[in-house]
């Protein structure tokens, strides 16, 4: 009888050593899905019967309308995947490998001809009560904060849904702030299982395009329309100005 109990208790042991094991292998997958550790099946606007948006314009002049360039352009951040500093720069542009979440949007208006460093500035002197939160204005900077891109926004783009489930209305190159206007990024033409689009930012993780929406509040949802904005608005991107590090 003791060989007995004895041998129940062992197998017990081994029954809940086996237990844990599967029950953290399960939490550990289940915590790398949820912050995108993972590889995801990943799905495009065809798959949903979504008609994808192209814009009228190619300001650029490079064959490829703008929505589309801004998309590549931000995609190329997201493939560099820059370090995560938002250091004050005197030249204004960071280097290459270096960069934050409006860094992303710069660079992806410049793919698409766009210098919205200067277009902000611009701005700010048209419109300073709209930048309320600018004392001083200072281009190496100001196109670098989300609520002066928001403020950008709001008077050049189209402003659309915030419903992350209105999934026709998410289209790539469209440009989407968060938690009240302290992140941005740029909507991608991946999808996951419920059609909701991955979204190109860089908050310092791993994977900068990556099944967002829905993990972050939304607080603005905008397409950048240059047709409908005036010449003295925008700018055209001039390469030179990125100086040489």
């Amino acid at each position: 009888m003791k060989e007995l109990r004895e041998g129940k208790s062992a197998f017990a042991g081994k029954f809940r050593g086996i237990a844990i094991v599967l029950i953290a292998a399960v939490l550990c997958f289940c915590v790398m899905y949820i912050f995108n550790a993972l590889d995801k099946r990943v799905y495009d606007a065809e798959h949903f019967g979504i008609e994808t948006v192209k814009s009228s314009v190619d300001f650029n002049g490079n064959g490829v309308d703008d929505y589309t360039d801004i998309l590549l352009g931000a995609r190329k951040d997201a493939e560099n995947h820059p370090d995560y500093d938002g250091r004050y720069w005197e030249e204004g542009y960071p280097p290459d490998n270096i960069g934050v979440c409006t860094d992303v949007v710069w660079r992806a208006f410049a793919n698409a001809g766009y210098s919205i460093r200067d277009m902000v500035d611009r701005d700010v002197h048209l419109r300073p009560e709209a930048y309320y939160q600018i004392t001083v204005p200072d281009r190496n900077i100001d196109f670098r904060r989300v609520r002066n891109l928001t403020a950008f926004f709001d008077e050049y783009a189209i402003i659309l849904t915030n419903d992350i489930d209105d999934i026709e209305q998410w289209q790539p190159g469209d440009i989407v702030t968060f938690n009240d206007d302290k992140h941005i990024g740029i909507v991608s033409d991946k999808r996951n299982s419920q059609g909701r689009p991955y979204i190109i930012h860089n908050g310092g993780q791993k994977n900068r395009e990556e099944d967002f929406l829905g993990k972050a509040t939304v607080s603005g949802h905008y397409r950048f329309d240059a047709a409908n904005v005036s010449d003295e608005v925008l700018v055209k991107w001039n390469e030179e100005d990125m100086p040489t590090y």
